[in-house]
């Protein structure tokens, strides 16, 4: 399977009904999620509204879509936390939901979310589904809902609209629809800096693809496709790709007056930058120096071998190369962040085709196992969602 496949999608219309049962079980499971979050905060006297559009992140895309670029707030360290640092699609449909509606810039974020959150279970179940088939597709959206932080999946923030753009690029990539797969990495590259990884899914399996046509011309392999109009489709999906990410990337370079380095400068504003692990290891370490912080320490520890050991699963089931490369593009940019080390698995949420193996082996046991294990994790989830929401929660 690490070859790329290119056999014909379902129709449009047949796929949403083979989706349906995954579609269904998701909006379940985010509908108690919700619940669970309403009630808890209702107990606590707070907003869960609120909780879901008003603070951490929504707020400084809020502000993006009402005042454009330029808001700054310097803090007391002397940090720099700069709005450029977010980028720009989320707020543009906010913008764009607040001009058709009479809703409100956090209420279009929150509908964005609702929306893109089915998009994004939609698009994993139609990967799943590709690779595995359907059961394991249903499998694999019911395990993304049940992902303890998985109510972010409903807050007015990019990672639902993210994971729909780049799981329905991945899906593209898969089925040869190479102009398709570089408009979504462009929108992807629009929406988070982790858009890098859905260009390099697509540049390494447009690559592959060029290899297998000079290696294998003229010999009747189904997956080999070396017509000029698919050659020249293949070239302007990579050439669109990376639009999205560079276009953002090189304009805050122009506005901030620092070239094209000029968002890694905004970004160490926020104390946030790539250092290979680094400061993320020194900080599990320092969890060891005492108890009962050793506890999270070793938490910690386990949470990351679990994430190395489904990459490494997904690798020995000869997972398709689009969703080696992307997973591995993601968890090494989560992982590897030098700060806001509490939003690890916030920020590997997008990284579904970790899942796979889980899904896989769910889809293969007995129907009523599968259900109590999944329906004995969501209600976990959403007790667990709407705690940390009420507490410490994002960013």
């Amino acid at each position: 399977m690490t070859d790329l496949e290119t056999r014909a999608a379902p129709p449009r219309a047949g796929a949403l009904r083979r989706a349906v049962p995954a579609l269904a079980g998701y909006a379940a499971v985010r509908a108690l999620g919700l619940l669970a979050l309403f009630l808890w905060s209702a107990a606590r006297d707070k907003s869960a509204y609120t909780l879901l559009t008003a603070r951490w992140d929504a707020l400084w895309y809020v502000r993006v879509a009402e005042l454009g670029y330029g808001y700054e707030v310097r803090l007391a360290n002397g940090d720099l936390h700069s709005n450029l640092a977010f980028f720009p699609l989320l707020p543009w449909l906010e913008r764009l939901v607040a001009a058709v509606s009479p809703l409100s810039y956090a209420d279009g974020g929150f509908l964005v979310s609702l929306v893109a959150s089915l998009a994004a279970a939609w698009g994993i179940f139609a990967v799943a589904d590709h690779v595995y088939g359907r059961r394991a597709g249903v499998c694999a959206v019911l395990l993304w809902a049940v992902l303890p932080v998985g109510i972010v999946q409903s807050m007015a923030y990019s990672e639902s609209l993210f994971t729909a753009l780049a799981a329905w690029a991945l899906y593209a990539v898969l089925t040869g629809r190479w102009v398709t797969a570089g408009a979504l990495a462009l929108f992807a590259g629009l929406t988070r800096p982790v858009g890098l990884a859905v260009v390099a899914a697509v540049w390494v399996a447009a690559v592959a693809s060029f290899v297998r046509d000079r290696s294998a011309p003229g010999q009747g392999d189904p997956h080999v496709t070396a017509e000029p109009a698919t050659r020249v489709r293949r070239v302007l999906g990579m050439a669109l790709a990376p639009l999205g990410t560079a276009g953002y990337v090189l304009w805050v370079g122009h506005r901030t007056g620092k070239g094209p380095l000029g968002y890694l400068d905004v970004q160490a504003g926020w104390r946030n930058g790539f250092d290979g692990g680094y400061a993320f290891a020194r900080f599990v370490a320092e969890k060891f120096a005492s108890f009962p912080a050793a506890l999270a320490g070793a938490g910690l520890v386990a949470g990351v071998a679990s994430v190395v050991w489904l990459y490494a699963t997904g690798v020995r089931q000869r997972q398709p190369l689009p969703l080696l490369v992307y997973t591995g593009v993601v968890t090494a940019l989560a992982l590897c962040a030098s700060s806001y080390f509490g939003s690890k698995p916030r920020l590997l949420l997008p990284a579904f085709p970790l899942l796979l193996p889980l899904a896989l082996a769910l889809a293969k046991a007995r129907p009523r196992r599968s259900a109590a294990i999944l329906g004995t994790v969501a209600v976990a989830s959403a007790v667990y969602g709407a705690f940390w929401l009420n507490g410490p929660g994002p960013p």
